[in-house]
């Protein structure tokens, strides 16, 4: 009889600690899963940090298209002095942009063939943006902040993604 009630006491236990282990796991699990909510968020904080307006989706560079464009002089906006006046003198500045056009997308092969039909449409959309900055502005950030804006006129413009990028050379500013 002792052996029996030593085997029942032994089950009865195993089953207790089946449940409080059962309830351990229900307690774990909705912890991990808050933690991993609050991980998440933390990421697209990051994530938002990080993110650059008109940045698009990585694209290889086999799977990248460059148009070459001509080179673009804009003037600039006025200046303003120490004083409180408006600079007379009118600044312009000289630069050579290429887009960059990802061949897998699926507007590619609609503007592909005659993007060079919309230069003067894009050159607009540029001078439109460029022409807001002062010259002591465009010095500061034009190749990032101004380049982003650049970029989200000209996808604005064809109401796509398929041009995910640009690059600027030859910068120059003049009077």
């Amino acid at each position: 009889m002792k052996k029996n009630l030593l085997s029942v006491l032994i089950l009865v236990l195993m089953i207790v600690n089946i449940a409080l282990s059962a309830v351990m796991m229900t307690n774990v699990i909705s912890t991990n899963k808050k933690t991993a909510e609050l991980m998440d968020s933390i990421g697209a904080a990051m994530n938002l940090e990080l993110y650059t307006p008109g940045a698009g989706p990585e694209v290889s560079l086999s799977d990248t298209v460059t148009h070459v464009m001509d080179q673009m002089t804009i003037p600039l906006a006025y200046s303003t002095n120490a004083d409180g006046t408006v600079d007379s003198k009118q600044t312009y500045l000289v630069f050579d942009i290429s887009l960059l056009m990802d061949k897998n997308h699926e507007d590619f092969a609609q503007y592909s063939g005659s993007i060079s039909d919309y230069d003067s449409v894009i050159k607009d959309a540029v001078a439109r943006v460029v022409s807001n900055y002062t010259e002591e502005e465009c010095r500061a950030s034009f190749t990032e902040d101004i380049r982003n804006e650049m970029l989200t006129a000209i996808q604005n413009q064809f109401q796509s993604t398929f041009i995910y990028g640009i690059t600027l050379s030859n910068i120059k500013y003049g009077g």
